[in-house]
């Protein structure tokens, strides 16, 4: 994943207005409830929906998450005084395609491999959790770079559903014990001012000091920035940006699309819904990515789940 550049100065660069209070730039993940948050909104919106059997299969996952990130809780540890080189020297702390990940995420992953089996698999995923439990440790960890770079070989794709979930848990841990007010907004918007990893969705806000405000969601450790509204996350275009729906629907979840780099990325109005989730409402909204899509605009970033491409495995 490609890393950001210079990073500005101050807190937040944006204007400030007499009588208007600025959003806070950077929110930390709770370990506590991201992973039960989105376990909860899976099987909320599985009920019903043409893809049930893969949502409450990915509700399963996001479970074993949560508890692997509330009792193992792996993580690795990252010095005030090294959060502030990386800064100075224009990288996220917990670079995802850089950081030397402690030896805890596998033991993360042996955790979660054992939860998951727990519950009711279709004969693909349980075939993936031997293909993990067979593999050494270098292999693992080899699989594990791979897919942070998106490069992950056809074989191991249903494994790379199981890494995935791990690497998630490891680096929103690591990433719950670090400092906002240590931590800059990268000049790069759209890349986690923690990870450098891109956003899986955009939540536009419906309370707090500044209700309207939109915060991307990272799709590895779950950390929520600011970013400004009615601009590209891909390219900073302002000309031809359009927002669209599946006509008919509540208006939950839209595509805001830029006409300029032919790009997309999704919107969550929490107005129209308190509950919803970056990471579930992105998954159960699939039928929105395919109409962008067949109309010539590419996402500007997967959910990690969506990696490994066929859904049909888990029906």
């Amino acid at each position: 994943m490609k890393q950001a550049q210079l990073p500005p100065d101050a807190k937040w660069s944006g204007p400030a207005h007499a009588g208007v209070k600025s959003p806070q730039p950077i929110a930390l993940p709770d370990r506590q409830r991201r992973f039960a948050s989105t376990a909860a909104r899976l099987e909320s919106l599985a009920a019903g929906h043409p893809l049930e059997a893969w949502l409450r299969f990915l509700a399963a996952v996001s479970h074993a998450q949560h508890a692997v990130a509330t009792t193992l809780a792996p993580s690795g540890t990252v010095a005030t005084e090294v959060v502030a080189r990386a800064v100075e020297a224009r990288l996220p702390p917990l670079a995802a395609d850089g950081h030397a990940r402690d030896a805890a995420w596998r033991e993360g992953l042996r955790l979660l491999l054992g939860e998951v089996e727990s519950t009711s698999l279709p004969p693909p995923a349980v075939e993936a959790i031997e293909q993990l439990r067979a593999m050494d440790d270098t292999a693992i960890d080899t699989l594990a770079d791979q897919f942070l770079r998106g490069a992950v070989a056809a074989a191991d794709q249903a494994a790379a559903v199981y890494i995935a979930a791990a690497l998630q848990v490891y680096f929103t841990v690591s990433a719950s014990r670090l400092v906002a007010a240590d931590l800059r907004l990268l000049e790069q918007r759209s890349l986690c001012p923690c990870c450098g990893s891109p956003s899986v969705a955009g939540m536009v806000t419906a309370s707090g000091i500044t209700p309207g405000t939109r915060f991307l969601h990272c799709s590895l450790c779950a950390t929520a920035w600011n970013h400004v509204r009615a601009s590209c996350i891909t390219c900073g275009g302002t000309r031809h940006l359009q927002v669209q729906a599946i006509e008919g629907d509540n208006g939950l979840v839209k595509a805001e699309t830029c006409g300029e780099c032919h790009t997309y990325s999704k919107l969550l109005y929490q107005v129209k819904d308190t509950q919803a989730d970056p990471v579930a409402d992105d998954l159960a909204s699939l039928g929105l990515d395919l109409l962008v899509g067949e109309a010539g605009f590419a996402r500007h970033a997967p959910n990690p789940f969506l990696l490994m491409g066929d859904t049909a495995d888990v029906d």
